[in-house]
């Protein structure tokens, strides 16, 4: 095989720490994917992992047109795994994510709480990966590597989408968690709560004082029949 040169070699580098951060991330999907009971957060996990699969076969088929191995290497961390010992070891990165699997399961106190701790560590994934994905196309952009550059930019717009997507997700759950663990008691009531109590307290008032009204008037002594004649004459 021929040696690479400096743009390519720099290029393959940064596929491969891609390429590992794909690996890790599907495992870490898998596990989620396994623990949440959330129907359709179920269903967006199960596409991005369908994403993240793809992403490794592109980026990975990306670094053999370089002329480059595919290996799992961690961003940061030790020497890279081949693909030959790939078949022996598992891949440095899906090892990581299996070795974190269990905590991923049992960790928190509940289903919601399980869920939020899930969607915050996606979303870690999620910016790393971006972080990642920004710096290959720049590099890329200045080696003149359009292919590189196109396969990153595209890439980058589902990590993108995904991250958008759990971000929206992060204050739905944490008021799931809020709902499930805290008592009523000590929670703020929200601006539409508060409204609704202060449209409930007037309305209690005015139909405290139209009773009031009511009872006033049925205690009053009925006019004088002389008293009505007498006001009839005068109008």
């Amino acid at each position: 095989m021929a040696e690479l040169t400096a743009a390519d070699g720099k290029l393959v580098q940064y596929l491969n720490e891609a390429y590992g951060l794909e690996q890790r991330l599907q495992t870490s999907l898998e596990a989620h994917i396994a623990t949440t009971s959330d129907t359709a957060y179920r269903r967006r996990l199960k596409e991005h992992l369908s994403e993240t699969k793809r992403h490794a076969r592109e980026v990975k088929k990306r670094i053999r047109q370089l002329g480059g191995q595919a290996t799992t290497i961690d961003s940061p961390g030790p020497a890279a795994v081949t693909d030959a010992a790939q078949a022996v070891l598992g891949g440095a990165q899906r090892a990581i994510a299996l070795a974190q699997s269990p905590l991923h399961a049992i960790r928190g106190i509940g289903q919601e709480e399980r869920h939020l701790k899930n969607a915050k560590t996606e979303y870690t994934s999620e910016s790393e990966e971006i972080a990642t994905y920004s710096g290959i196309e720049r590099l890329a952009e200045a080696l003149g590597d359009k292919d590189t550059r196109k396969l990153a930019r595209e890439i980058l717009r589902e990590e993108e989408r995904m991250r958008s997507y759990l971000e929206k997700q992060i204050p739905r759950l944490i008021r799931a968690v809020v709902k499930a663990e805290i008592p009523v008691s000590q929670r703020a009531r929200s601006a539409g709560t508060r409204k609704a109590a202060t449209r409930a307290k007037a309305k209690a008032k005015a139909t405290t004082r139209a009773k009031a009204r009511t009872a006033t008037r049925a205690k009053r002594p009925p006019a004088r029949k002389g008293a009505a004649k007498a006001k009839a004459v005068r109008s």
